[in-house]
């Protein structure tokens, strides 16, 4: 039997340590920051690149590119893209009486993921009685937003938003600078082959991407808006997601037609609420507040 830990910080080193910390994406509240420093953390190369231009430390552990099947320890272990971040990645495999295990960290775009038995996956806007787990990325507004005249600020996170944010301004036929502080510069540079001409902040005019929370450090007549489906900024808000809302999740779960699924992240109250709406639903669902140890003794 093997184990894997999933998005959680390392074992103590005097416990049994896990076969592999799979590591679904880069952000900081699937704790990469803690399982890099495992030689037996496991990631794509983007996620691996992300977390040590993001904690300034060296990935420890073992790297694979997006897409391809990997070995631990003689479980074959394939990988898919969910789009939530560059390099954010999907575990998929059977164990040893067959059952298909699918684990999705946060999702996006879950049109390539594989059917399976038992899904573990995400319920970030996972509400369905919450008018804001409802929503579609509006596009058309934060085109409108780039072209119009004067300078224009865009608040997105440093990591996956940020990125996402490039790809869509240069797709929508904007070809000048794009302004950003240095970290989040070098990690739009490694992730993004086509990112285009990338600038400091050193000046008052043009198109900016920073932090939400950076937005009220440039100067106070420039366009601000933040790319978000939270509604909780003190600025103009433009829908633009790195998840799927309630009915997007609704409809991956449908489409995976697993027999059990396990709502693992995140934390709060929207695991339950969305595990609870899928048994409504006639699927079978448990969310991990429901789950107590099952480890076995080496492991507790």
């Amino acid at each position: 039997m093997r184990t894997f830990s999933i998005d959680t910080t390392r074992t103590p080193g005097k416990h049994l340590q896990p076969d592999a910390y799979l590591i679904t994406h880069a952000h900081s509240d699937h704790h990469g920051k803690s399982a890099m420093l495992s030689p037996n953390a496991v990631c794509s190369e983007k996620t691996a690149m992300a977390l040590e231009i993001r904690h300034d430390r060296r990935f420890a552990g073992s790297m694979f590119k997006l897409g391809s099947e990997i070995d631990i320890m003689g479980t074959k272990v394939k990988t898919f893209p969910t789009e939530h971040t560059a390099g954010a990645t999907a575990f998929y495999w059977e164990n040893e009486v067959g059952t298909r295990i699918l684990v999705t960290g946060d999702v996006k775009d879950a049109s390539r993921l594989p059917p399976c038995d038992v899904l573990i996956t995400e319920a970030n806007y996972g509400d369905p009685a919450d008018p804001a787990c409802h929503f579609a990325d509006d596009l058309e507004g934060m085109k409108s937003a780039l072209f119009e005249n004067g300078s224009v600020a865009f608040g997105a996170y440093e990591f996956g938003k940020a990125q996402r944010a490039v790809r869509l301004i240069r797709s929508f036929g904007y070809d000048g600078a794009i302004r950003m502080e240095a970290r989040t510069r070098a990690l739009t540079r490694s992730m993004l082959e086509n990112a285009g001409e990338l600038a400091g902040l050193d000046s008052k005019d043009g198109v900016f991407i920073v932090p939400p929370w950076d937005l009220d450090k440039l100067p106070w007549n420039m366009k601000k808006y933040v790319l978000s489906c939270r509604m909780d900024y003190p600025y103009p808000i433009i829908r633009i997601s790195d998840h799927l809302d309630a009915c997007g999740l609704e409809n991956m779960v449908r489409r995976l037609s697993p027999e059990v699924t396990l709502v693992y992240h995140p934390g709060g109250h929207r695991p339950s609420k969305f595990s609870k709406h899928l048994n409504s639903i006639g699927m079978d669902s448990i969310s991990i507040d429901q789950i107590g140890n099952v480890l076995n003794d080496g492991f507790i």
